[in-house]
């Protein structure tokens, strides 16, 4: 692992980074609170109506919303997940749109 806190005290953490979300051009803060050989766990806010590009997917995934709403989609799906959600990324480009102010963890692994 690398040098991240042993604990992350994701809610407060989670505030701080909407917060500076609402101040940056993109609309978006993001910061990587678990790093491992096989493992990455990163928590990413975003502003109404921000945006994650579309992407390839990782090997495997999950994203969990903390707070807000969001939007993960893919060529020819749509899914909308709330606060409380888990979700597996589906294995195909995808992107993720906010339909509110929001909070979510992304996990991926890494091989």
């Amino acid at each position: 692992m690398t040098d991240h806190p042993d604990v992350a005290q994701v809610h407060a953490l989670a505030a701080e980074l909407l917060d500076e979300a609402r101040g940056h051009h993109s609309h978006r803060a993001a910061r990587t609170l678990v790093t491992g050989t096989s493992l990455r766990a990163t928590l990413i806010a975003l502003t109404d109506g921000a945006e994650l590009a579309e992407h390839d997917a990782p090997p495997a995934a999950t994203l969990q919303v903390l707070s807000g709403r969001v939007e993960l989609h893919t060529h020819d799906h749509r899914r909308a997940l709330d606060a409380g959600d888990l979700a597996p990324i589906p294995p195909a480009r995808h992107g993720l749109t906010a339909l509110a102010d929001s909070v979510v963890l992304l996990t991926v692994a890494l091989r």
